[in-house]
């Protein structure tokens, strides 16, 4: 959870917030098919439903009250995944520090599976 304190009080958002649209605005980029997540019992990675998209982002809260996000991502076959990468982390950065006013130290995107169009 982050704090923020203001003139007018504080502000205490959940991790739960930045999951949600980490999630959203990564899986709205062009070439993202979903959000990913490796199975404990079988090590397999498994492409999530729409419902379901924040448990492919983690989220680290920094010592500086900044947060480092981890996304794990399904592509469609043939994308250029350095632009879509790219393309992903400005949209992110974006709809999160806009949304919340935290300070994003890093997005970190992995790269799970690439699936046919």
């Amino acid at each position: 959870m982050v704090k923020i304190n203001n003139e007018h009080g504080e502000i205490a958002i959940s991790s739960d917030v930045f999951t949600s649209l980490a999630g959203d605005a990564a899986t709205n980029c062009f070439g993202v098919k979903g959000m990913t997540v490796r199975s404990i019992t079988d090590g397999l990675v498994h492409l999530l439903k729409p419902e379901y998209k924040s448990k492919g982002v983690h989220i680290k809260h920094n010592d500086d009250g900044s947060i480092t996000i981890e996304l794990h991502i399904a592509v469609d076959q043939g994308v250029n995944i350095p632009v879509v990468c790219e393309s992903i982390r400005n949209e992110v950065n974006y709809k999160v520090s806009k949304g919340t006013g935290v300070d994003i130290k890093r997005i970190d995107i992995f790269v799970d599976s690439m699936l046919l169009g």
